[in-house]
């Protein structure tokens, strides 16, 4: 029996079918070509001529690798069904994300976008004003200080002056007293030279008495009868007294002299050291409270360059702390908003993400439905068509159809209770296959394909494969 098909739509190519003893039927679209089905053609049925060729029956052999296909072919449609499921998961999971990131950006939008800088700024600027005031103190303090410095520059100025005045009279009383110690000195080596002439005298009298004592000894022993004139009397004890007297007299003047002179210049020169003595020790108590007064002035100068020195470290630390505390807030301040930043992006690129597997998941779906319509449509004709009943061995072979989108489209075999062919790799049969007449594409989608024809066959097998255009990615 020929069953003869023509197109009609303009969605598939014509064709026939034939069953060729019970066995395998062949054909091949009449109307297959480079382009896609026509919408049709107006006046009824055409008439076709067929090749008589075509009906002699075709030998084909079952390929041996039929079961290893369509083993490659299930483990393919299971991965391509966990990669949906994976894509399934991970839309969810991004949606997921999306929400949390959505919560997030609502809880960064209500709090505000200078929220938490008007608080570090807020904080900064309290700590600056801190450090400010404690600054203004220290200058006060340093103003202070430095009058206070300034009045003990003055103070220790005077006390130096003083104390140059003090040394000054102290060298003059020194000068003084060894000018009055040499007059002392000359005045002792003149006592010193009369009281050895003073001696000398003495020992002048002592002897000329002891000649005296010896010629008047010598005068009792002698006993002279000496006529003399008695007008002239010469009295030498007299004389020797008189001359005794004298040097006597001489004498006692000069060491009475000497001594009054010695005793009123000793006692000069005594109340004049006695003064000076007095004026030594003033000046020394003097100048030793003037240096009790210069080491204190000095320490407490020294105590005040080191509580200037002090504050200026406090100050100088304090000015770097503030300046690390700045450098730290402005850091913090930027990692915060390269943090914002990068979540924002983080934001885009999931929104991005879940924006393309939301048209994935669109265009997987448009597929599915498309492909489920296809089946609905195409399946019921195809059965409709052949027409068989039951047939323990044989097989039917419908011509093939070429859908209008420019894929190859496949033809279904049926063959005794088994399963349905589809179009595209969709569902399998036993073999099933044919040539495109809308496509120019050969392609199998259960097993392989074949062509029949002058007498001799051929089995080719090709693995069905689907691309998305609209997401990049290849199944």
């Amino acid at each position: 029996a020929i069953f003869l098909i023509v197109g009609f739509g303009g969605g598939y190519g014509g064709g026939f079918g034939s069953i060729g003893g019970g066995v395998i039927g062949g054909g091949i679209g009449s109307f297959g070509g480079p382009v896609r089905g026509g919408p049709g053609f107006p006046g009824g049925i055409q008439p076709v001529q067929v090749d008589t060729t075509l009906l002699r029956p075709v030998h084909v052999d079952i390929d041996p690798q039929i079961q290893q296909v369509k083993c490659q072919e299930k483990e393919q449609i299971k991965t391509l069904n966990n990669q949906f499921a994976s894509f399934i998961d991970k839309v969810r999971f991004l949606e997921q994300q999306n929400k949390v990131l959505s919560t997030k950006w609502e809880l960064l939008q209500q709090q505000g976008p200078s929220g938490p800088r008007k608080n570090l700024d807020v904080l900064f600027e309290n700590y600056i004003q801190n450090l400010r005031r404690r600054l203004e103190s220290l200058v006060g303090q340093r103003g202070e200080l430095e009058s206070e410095l300034q009045n003990m520059s003055l103070i220790l100025s005077i006390t130096f002056h003083r104390y140059e005045e003090e040394i000054n009279r102290r060298t003059a009383a020194e000068n003084e007293f060894v000018v009055l110690k040499k007059d002392v000195d000359c005045a002792y080596m003149t006592k010193v030279e009369l009281e050895a002439k003073v001696g000398a005298l003495t020992d002048e009298i002592n002897f000329l008495r002891c000649i005296y004592e010896e010629v008047r000894t010598i005068s009792r022993d002698l006993s002279v009868v000496v006529s003399m004139d008695n007008n002239r009397h010469l009295d030498l004890d007299s004389i020797i007294e008189e001359v005794r007297r004298q040097y006597e007299q001489i004498a006692q003047n000069s060491r009475a002299e000497a001594e009054a002179w010695y005793q009123s210049r000793y006692e000069e020169l005594q109340s004049t050291a006695g003064r000076h003595g007095d004026s030594l020790r003033n000046t020394k108590m003097e100048i030793q409270e003037l240096t009790r007064n210069v080491q204190r002035l000095r320490a407490e100068i020294e105590s005040v360059k080191k509580q200037n020195q002090q504050l200026q470290a406090a100050i100088a630390e304090a000015e770097e702390r503030g300046e690390l505390a700045l450098k730290d807030a402005r850091r913090k301040l930027e990692e915060l908003e390269c943090a914002l930043s990068k979540d924002k992006e983080e934001l885009a690129r999931l929104l991005k993400e879940y924006q393309e597997l939301l048209n994935i998941k669109i265009a997987l779906d448009v597929e599915i439905a498309m492909y489920r319509k296809l089946l609905t449509k195409v399946l019921p004709l195809l059965g409709a068509d052949c027409g068989f009943k039951k047939i323990p061995q044989g097989l039917c072979r419908v011509g093939g159809f070429g859908a209008g989108s420019g894929m190859g489209g496949g033809v279904c075999a049926v063959g005794g209770g088994s399963i349905v062919g589809g179009s595209c790799g969709v569902g399998g049969g036993i073999y099933s296959g044919g040539f495109s007449s809308g496509s120019g594409r050969m392609c199998s989608s259960g097993g392989g394909s074949f062509v029949t024809g002058g007498g001799s066959s051929s089995v080719r097998r090709c693995v069905t494969t689907t691309t998305v255009k609209s997401s990049g990615v290849k199944y």
